[in-house]
Formats: C-alpha cells, sequence, structure tokens
C-alpha cells in the first residue's frame, strides 16, 4: 500500500525516476507494487546488522546481502527495475557487513547506495565504531567511486570533498529533510565546485512527508542564497540535477534524463498557463522557482502514458489513497495509537515524531 501510495505521488508530480532502498524486509512486494504503478526505480534491500531500532531489524551479513544479490537476478528487468545494494548508515552496519558488501559490489558491479554524515552524531558514532569518518571508512574498503551514491554529506570537511571529487563519487542532496530533520545544510555549491557531481533526493515521507522534485529543486536553489549569494545555485544547475544528473548517479544517463534520440522518452509536459507561470521568459527559472506538481499535466515513462490531464492512467488514486488509509489505521491500532486527531489535536502519546 505504501509503495502503491508513493509511485502515484511521484508520477502525478512529474517523477519518472527514484532510487529507493524500502525496509529490511518485502522488498519483492515494493517492487511488485511500483512496476505495476509503471514508475521507474533502482531499488535496494536495506541491510543493517548493528543499530538502535528493533533486533527484528537485524540480519545475518551473508544471508542478508546473499538475499539482495538473488533479488537482482529475480527481478531485474533490464527496463523499469534495477537493483543496487544499500547499507543504511555506516553506523548501522558491522565490519563483516560492509566487507560483504564491498566483495559483492566488486563481484556483480551493482551500485552502492547509503546514508553518509547526514549528522554530527553519524560522524561521532561511525568514528566510534570503525576509527574513521563515513567518507574515510568507504575509502578504506576501497568503495568511492561512481557506482557509490552518497545521501545527504551534510557534515563533510574540504578534504573529504576534494576526495569525492577526486573518486567521482556521487552525492544525493536531500535539503527538504535535512532542514525538517535539523541535520544542517550540505555546502553543495563548495561540491560543485570541487567537482562533485550531485543529484537531488526527498529522503522519503517519513524525513520529509512529500515526494515532490519541485519542491527539492526550489529548496536546493534558495537555501544556498543566504551563505552563498544570490547567485549561487543557479536554475538551470538545479534543473539539471534533478535531471541529467540524478540519471549519471545511476548509472542511468545512456537511457534517461535528457531528450534525446535512443532513449528511453521518460518525459513529462508542463503547463505554463497559470498566472505563476508567466511571463517564463527564462524555462529553467519558470521550473525551479515557479512551477510546483500541480503544473504537471501528462508523464510519460519509457514511452508509455502514465499521466494523462493530470490522471493516473495505471491505477485508481481513490482506490490507492482508500488502501493505504486502511494499512495504516492497522499499524496504528497494532501500535496501541490514533493517526486520526480530534479537533483539539492528538493527545501527546499518539503524536508522531517529526
Amino acid at each position: 500500500a505504501s509503495a502503491r501510495l508513493a509511485a502515484a505521488e511521484l508520477l502525478l508530480g512529474g517523477t519518472t525516476c527514484v532510487q529507493d532502498f524500502g525496509t529490511v524486509r518485502h522488498a519483492a512486494a515494493l517492487v511488485a507494487a511500483t512496476r505495476t504503478i509503471g514508475l521507474r526505480a533502482v531499488f535496494g534491500k536495506a541491510l543493517m546488522d548493528r543499530h538502535d531500532g528493533p533486533d527484528a531489524l537485524s540480519e545475518d551479513p551473508g544471508e542478508a546481502v546473499a538475499e539482495a544479490l538473488a533479488l537482482d537476478r529475480e527481478m531485474t528487468d533490464g527496463d523499469l527495475v534495477r537493483f543496487a545494494l544499500a547499507p543504511r548508515f555506516a553506523a548501522s552496519s558491522s565490519d563483516r557487513l560492509l566487507e560483504a558488501i564491498a566483495r559483492a559490489a566488486r563481484e556483480t558491479g551493482l551500485g552502492i547506495h547509503t546514508h553518509a554524515s547526514e549528522t554530527a552524531d553519524e560522524n561521532a558514532a561511525t568514528v566510534a565504531r570503525f576509527g574513521a569518518r563515513p567518507i574515510g571508512l568507504f575509502d578504506r574498503l576501497g568503495l568511492l567511486g561512481p557506482t557509490l551514491r552518497l545521501a545527504h554529506c551534510v557534515h563533510v570537511t574540504p578534504a573529504e570533498i576534494a576526495r569525492l571529487a577526486e573518486s567521482d563519487t556521487r552525492v544525493l542532496h536531500c535539503p527538504s529533510a535535512n532542514l525538517k530533520l535539523g541535520s544542517g545544510i550540505a555546502p553543495i555549491p563548495a561540491m560543485i565546485a570541487a567537482g562533485v557531481p550531485v543529484s537531488l533526493g526527498a529522503d522519503g515521507p517519513p524525513c520529509n512527508n512529500n515526494l515532490c522534485a519541485f519542491t527539492e529543486m526550489r529548496m536546493a536553489a534558495l537555501i544556498q542564497k543566504p551563505l552563498n549569494g544570490p547567485a549561487a545555485m543557479p536554475a538551470l544547475s538545479v534543473l539539471q540535477m534533478a535531471t541529467i544528473d540524478g540519471a549519471r548517479a545511476l548509472g542511468l544517463a545512456d537511457e534517461i534524463g535528457s531528450l534525446a534520440v535512443g532513449k528511453r522518452a521518460d518525459l513529462i509536459v508542463l503547463d505554463r498557463g497559470g498566472p505563476h507561470c508567466v511571463p517564463g521568459d527564462d524555462p529553467a527559472a519558470t521550473i525551479v522557482y515557479s512551477m510546483g506538481r500541480g503544473d504537471v499535466r501528462h508523464v510519460l515513462v519509457g514511452g508509455r502514458l502514465v499521466v494523462r490531464d493530470r490522471t493516473l492512467q495505471t491505477g485508481s488514486v481513490p482506490a490507492i489513497v482508500s488502501g493505504a488509509r486502511e494499512a495504516a489505521d492497522l499499524l496504528a491500532a497494532r501500535a496501541g495509537v490514533t493517526i486520526a486527531p480530534s479537533p483539539a489535536g492528538p493527545p501527546a502519546s499518539s503524536r508522531p515524531r517529526p
């Protein structure tokens, strides 16, 4: 239900391809639901064996990596569905797990998607466990490079930025989530100036409450200007981060990310007729600063029309929403909380965390 809901939101908002590592289990169900809606994605089974959450989310490293590789063999279709190896954080992993992932990546060529240096506490925890900060640890494991995709990179040093650039490691900037969780503002202009390939992400609804590329584009452009001046993060550069740079991050630049003969025709059509889009003399600035998901009229994935006239063609949105509400109510009942607030607001015991 969650995967269908997210896929519908993404497609209706003009996002045609994502990378997502879901959770520890049920990756096959997530893939099946998303494929039905018609979203292109690089999936991953979340891998962790040392973390501060429920014990049930920790798995034996060998078994977990073997399952991840089996999912890739059985479900990758060379079209809508691809896979990556996905340790949640270095700090939620053991040496054994990270070494197994590094070995599997070398043997299979699969990319690796993880989070890195999102908070100062994460950096400190990684040093305490491994004697190195996340970037240094990945370097030591031989993982830095174009197939490593690091979400966040908020708390990185100039030396780490230089190493990311030298190794051509991909950084996935998630500005809204970084602000909502109070993580900080990633030094994206410094990364771009150094030559680090940067693209955009949302980090998922639990950290962000929406899956909207337009929100991330506008946020990525605006939050740097008080720190680096009004010319920082030009609109065209931000638009490229959301399109071709995202494709490059996933190793799919030859297939998607730009309008070119021979690519897979992942296209969106934007309606620029609204008053907020006029005069629109600079298309990139109009898209980044003025437009939103409500301006997405048509969406094609691989040439297939999945959204037409703002209507999802691959599923019933009311049914998807209803199914998600039912699933959420069931989980809330199991947890003994309510998710339907009263007019006065929910009791303190049932308020969701930020």
